[in-house]
Order: structure tokens, then C-alpha cells, then sequence
């Protein structure tokens, strides 16, 4: 449906058919329309964004993609972006202001109703990735003492002016939440019930400087549809909601699987329509850390050149040993890592995953090294050569499985990535120290 309807767009677009271009686009949801117009000639962008009414707009402009947001920021009259700019919700505005060069912010600013104006100022003035910069502060609230019919009537009322309207968040005199009540509970009470009488007074909620990931397996964890924020004073100032909480999750998501890919990072920004000369740039670091790693494990192996002069076979399994170690090092990061995001090791402390890990490595390296034993056998016809390479695929495998199940412990530690920073340096230790342990352990078996 997407890709018939970018198709047809742009065949319309460029026949200057701006009438048939307008008409097909009439019956096709908002979703859809932004994803239509990412994938037309960035020429086209704007042109194709003019044919909707200032209502659709509106709606289609909040699912843009944040490079398409600004181009289109840059190519529309000063009118057309105040209005489309200050009927965004708070917090797809801040969004789109933390992707924004700071000039182009104060002058949108500027031209915002004094009430969103202010609005995005408070959302703008929370630390990044936090639940103070990602919540809505359109929601209705309700006091202990209004009646069901009081309740229904607020929210026939405002419900126009908020993004949720099936949780409604009870407030005392000062703005403290004190309890929560749902549209389900409203509708099946009778009339004349007290709020105070129907509410839920446990109310699980997360304050401003909570971090987005946190907010996000909050939700997830108990299928919330909303969570409310609240100060330090326990005074209710937003909610996030579930829709938010998506984007989040695949954003997270997203980083942490081009981390894993090598210490890609994107930014936020959709990788493929990123310049590639930034790409490289920033794919180029991890590449050299990889490069400097091989050099020093090509100055070991020339160390061994008297072992090697004796039993040359023992080159052709080197890159069978790294190889092995670097896959068996790169799935235990990844699941430590994935645990790590989703806290499905959170019960569990780090000795005890580490050494989750170093048991499974053993079993690995155990059943490869005993397939790779015979299969050396089979191939040089030296017994002692097979062993020293099953041997040292045992040792390799069980320091891999180590290596890639502490390290993003320690990088968490030290505050940094572990996503990020797992893969080059598992390469680093299971090439350099295996390469070593295979040396030493053949000299050992061989008697060199």
C-alpha cells in the first residue's frame, strides 16, 4: 500500500498533476502519507507536503522523519510552520527541537502561542532521554471529591486537549498524585459515586530525571498504557505514553544493534539517509582499533618463528582458533547485553552470569575442540598438532565466553556503553590471548 502510493505520487508529481496527486492521498492514513513522502526525490518533499489541509498536515508532520521534519522547516513559508509547529504535542515538539540547530529552535520559539510556548520550555529545560523530556503534559486530572457525572463532564470537556483520556489522574489541593481511576471504572460506576470511593490509591508512577529506557520496560512490564511523572514533590506533571515508549524501545533497539555491528552509531538518525562521509567517519575508529589489534597479533606469530620453522602446520589453524573465539565471545556479549536491556538479569549478579558463561564455554569448547581434534588429525596426520588444537580451542572458547560476559559488566561500570565498546575489545582479548595460549600450549604438547 505504501510503496503503490509513493509510486503513484510521484508519477502524479511529476506530470504536474497536483489535483490527482491530492486525490489519492485523501483516503490513505497519515502513517502512510509520511512514509509515502520519505521515500519520494527530497526535491518532491515539499511539494507533496503542500497537498494536504492544514489539520492533516499536522498529523502527518509528527510521523516525518526528523531529517524530513527540518528540510521541510526550511523549505515552507514562516506561516505554514508556525501553525503545523505549534499544534504538535508538547512532546513530539521537544523531539523535534533536541534534532534542531539552536537558531532555527529560538526563532520557532519565538513564533509559538505564549501557552505551547512555555509548555516546550518545561519539557526543554529536563535532561535528555529522561521521562521529564519524553511525557505530555496533556492529560486531564480530577479532584478525590467530584462525583462520577462531575468526572464524565471534565472529560467531555478536555478531551479534545489531551493525548489520554482512558487513565484519569486523581490531584489534592496541591498537585500531589494521590490516586488514579480508569475510563473503565468511570463508565461502570454509578453517577453519584465519589471519585475518592472508586480510585486506586497504589499508583505506580516515575519521576522527571527517571531515563527513558527505565519508563519504557515500566510500561511494558505491567501493559500500561500511560505512566504518570511526577516531581520531587511527588506533584503530577505529565505522562508518557505507550506510543512514545514504541519509538523509544525501537530506538534503543536500533543502537544497540549497530553498536553490536561494530560501533556503529546513528544517532537517532535513520542510517540510510545519513551522508556517507559521516558513516565513515564514524565506522572508520573501531576499524583502526581492529587493525592495531591484528598488527600486534601478527607480531606474535612473528615471535614464534622458531616454532613455526619446526611445525609449519601450526599457521593453518590460527585463523580457525580467532575465528571460533570471536564468535563464541560475540554471542555471549550479545546475550549479556540483551539481558542487560530487557533485565532479565537483573535477579542475577555478575559473578554468577560470568560464570553462567565460562560453564557454557567449557561445553562449547569441549564439543568443538573434539571436532576440531579429529578433523586436524584427518587433515596433517600429526596427533600431537590435533591436540594442541583441540586443546587450545577448549582454553580459547571458556576465555571468549569470559571475556564476552564481564566486559559489558565493567563497561557499565565505568559508565559507558557496553553495547558499544563489547565487540571491539572481545576481539582484541580472544585474538591476542588466544593466539598466545595456541603457541604456549603447542610447545607444551609438542615439547619445544
Amino acid at each position: 500500500m505504501r510503496d503503490l502510493v509513493r509510486t503513484q505520487l510521484q508519477m502524479l508529481l511529476e506530470a504536474g498533476d497536483l489535483q490527482g496527486a491530492k486525490a489519492i492521498l485523501v483516503p490513505v492514513q497519515p502513517a502512510d502519507i509520511a512514509e509515502a513522502i520519505e521515500g519520494l526525490p527530497e526535491a518532491m518533499h515539499a511539494l507533496a507536503f503542500r497537498l494536504l489541509s492544514k489539520d492533516e498536515a499536522i498529523e502527518v508532520y509528527e510521523y516525518l522523519d526528523y531529517s524530513v521534519q527540518e528540510r521541510l522547516i526550511e523549505e515552507l513559508k514562516s506561516q505554514e510552520v508556525r501553525d503545523i509547529v505549534d499544534q504538535m504535542s508538547p512532546d513530539d515538539r521537544a523531539r523535534l527541537f533536541d534534532e534542531l540547530p539552536a537558531k532555527v529552535v529560538n526563532r520557532l520559539l519565538e513564533q509559538l502561542s505564549p501557552a505551547e510556548r512555555q509548555a516546550t520550555a518545561q519539557l526543554l529545560g529536563y535532561e535528555a532521554d529522561t521521562a521529564g523530556r519524553i511525557m505530555t503534559l496533556e492529560l486531564i486530572s480530577l479532584k478525590e471529591n467530584f462525583t462520577v457525572s462531575q468526572a464524565l463532564e471534565r472529560i467531555r470537556n478536555l478531551a479534545n486537549a489531551s493525548e489520554m483520556i482512558y487513565y484519569l489522574y486523581v490531584m489534592d489541593t496541591a498537585r500531589r498524585l494521590t490516586g488514579i481511576v480508569s475510563l473503565r471504572e468511570l463508565v461502570t460506576s454509578q453517577p453519584e459515586q465519589i471519585i475518592g470511593e472508586i480510585m486506586t490509591r497504589d499508583v505506580i508512577f516515575v519521576h522527571t530525571d527517571t531515563d527513558q529506557e527505565e519508563v519504557a520496560r515500566l510500561i511494558q512490564r505491567y501493559d500500561f498504557l500511560a505512566v504518570p511523572v511526577v516531581d520531587r514533590e511527588q506533584r503530577l506533571v505529565g505522562i508518557v505514553t505507550v506510543d512514545d515508549v514504541i519509538d523509544i524501545l525501537q530506538q534503543e533497539t536500533t543502537e544497540d544493534i549497530y553498536a553490536l555491528g561494530g560501533g556503529v552509531q546513528s544517532g537517532g538518525d535513520n542510517y540510510f539517509q545519513m551522508n556517507l562521509l559521516e558513516i565513515a567517519r564514524k565506522r572508520v575508529v573501531w576499524l583502526l582499533v581492529l587493525l592495531v589489534t591484528n598488527t600486534i597479533t601478527g607480531t606474535i606469530i612473528k615471535s614464534q618463528e622458531d616454532l613455526l620453522a619446526k611445525v609449519v602446520t601450526l599457521t593453518a589453524f590460527i585463523p580457525l582458533l580467532t575465528g571460533t573465539g570471536g564468535n563464541v565471545g560475540a554471542q555471549s556479549s550479545t546475550v549479556v547485553i540483551r539481558g542487560m536491556n530487557t533485565d532479565e538479569i537483573r535477579s542475577l549478579g555478575a559473578l554468577q552470569v560470568i560464570g553462567r558463561e565460562a560453564i557454557a564455554g567449557l561445553l562449547l569448547g569441549g564439543m568443538l575442540g573434539t571436532i576440531a581434534t579429529i578433523w586436524a588429525y584427518f587433515l596433517q596426520g600429526r596427533l600431537e598438532v590435533a591436540i594442541a588444537v583441540g586443546v587450545s580451542l577448549v582454553a580459547i572458547s571458556l576465555l571468549a565466553s569470559i571475556s564476552g560476559s564481564a566486559l559489558p559488566f565493567l563497561f557499565r561500570y565505568l559508565r559507558l556503553d557496553p553495547a558499544l565498546m563489547s565487540a571491539p575489545f572481545i576481539t582484541t582479548a580472544v585474538d591476542v590471548l588466544g593466539v598466545l595460549i595456541y603457541f604456549n600450549l603447542a610447545r607444551v604438547i609438542l615439547k619445544l
